[in-house]
């Protein structure tokens, strides 16, 4: 056998341990939650991006206005184009184009309470070199049909602090304000505010109000704006939200195993995470949230469904008593694939 083999055969046995030693209600690395709560609802399913233009798909945003839909784009290298994809089917039912825009290094999207789609050109590969970035603003359209050119207004932004890259914008969904959190490799990146109001004819200067400990590749308000996530490439942050600012880390929610973590948003109830990737044909998978993660109106809405669930049921107090250990499908694939993985080594030995 290789030098390699042993220590890669005791990874793959690793794996399959954890897949099979997962307690309930914990899910392998990447997999989709596809159970019912107490009140009967189930999670929301993942989707496969199906357009052949997106390969970069670099920011999520659960629309406002048509159920299903979540708005995407690529970063660099595409032109100033937003795309509408059918959760349903993993299909674009139609592209924006922003008339007037030079797309430089476009990496996050965030919707606001007054219903417009706010646009980060926010990326700077260079470490912070430009002096400025911009976001745009544009109206989500009323029908979703094909081919959509709208003008947005641009907003000119700095940072008090200086150039920085940034990958995360997000939009509170009350009051309609602003925030940017950077990107460092350290973690030590910072939460940056929008002066009230923007203005689409001098410079905006963000101002540092927070730091934020996570390498961050893009971030989302919930719909309530009680919860903040920030995540990275492979972790990611839940806060709570309180007078314009992140005022206690609450815990860390599980993030999928993806090629390029690239993206995060909450469903419009507030219950589920969903994580998006870079990558042809990359998928979004949904984390369900619970205990302190969940943002107090989804928190409300659970326990009053669970509650009238229990009752129509006849249901009695919970049951604490151990509980036999189950392994799902997902899990036995992933066993399956990895028991051949292990057979091809061995038979390969020298």
């Amino acid at each position: 056998m290789r030098p390699f083999r042993p220590a890669l055969a005791a990874a793959v046995l690793g794996i399959a341990a954890s897949a099979l030693l997962l307690p309930p209600g914990v899910l392998p690395p990447g997999a989709t939650p596809a159970r019912a709560d107490g009140s009967g609802r189930e999670t929301p399913s993942g989707f496969t991006i199906e357009d052949s233009r997106v390969t970069e798909s670099s920011g999520l945003a659960a629309s406002r206005a048509h159920p299903g839909v979540y708005w995407t784009h690529n970063d660099s290298g595409d032109g100033p184009y937003v795309y509408a994809v059918d959760s349903r089917t993993g299909r674009t039912v139609a592209r924006v184009t922003l008339d007037g825009v030079d797309a430089r290094d476009v990496e996050a999207i965030s919707i606001g309470p007054d219903g417009n789609i706010y646009l980060g050109d926010i990326g700077d590969n260079l470490g912070g070199t430009w002096p400025d970035v911009r976001v745009h603003r544009f109206p989500e359209p009323k029908e979703l049909t094909g081919d959509i050119t709208v003008t947005p207004t641009t907003y000119t932004v700095r940072y008090e602090d200086g150039p920085r890259d940034a990958e995360s914008l997000m939009v509170h969904p009350r009051t309609g304000r602003v925030y940017i959190v950077s990107k460092k490799q350290s973690g030590k990146g910072a939460l940056y505010e929008a002066p009230e109001p923007l203005s689409a004819s001098g410079v905006n200067t963000f101002r540092r109000v927070a730091d934020i400990d996570v390498w961050a590749t893009d971030a989302a308000f919930s719909p309530d704006g009680t919860r903040l996530v920030v995540r990275g490439y492979f972790d990611a942050r839940v806060y709570r939200w309180e007078n314009g600012r992140p005022v206690k880390e609450l815990g860390r929610p599980v993030v999928p195993l993806q090629r390029q973590g690239e993206s995060v948003t909450f469903t419009p109830d507030g219950r589920t995470l969903m994580y998006g990737s870079e990558g042809a044909r990359s998928k979004v998978v949904p984390i369900e949230l619970d205990d302190e993660l969940l943002p107090d109106s989804a928190a409300k809405r659970q326990g009053e469904d669970k509650a009238g669930a229990g009752q129509a049921a006849g249901a009695g107090p919970a049951d604490d008593g151990p509980r036999p250990l189950t392994v799902g499908a997902g899990a036995l694939a992933v066993v399956a694939a990895l028991a051949l993985a292990l057979r091809w080594l061995f038979r390969r030995r020298a």
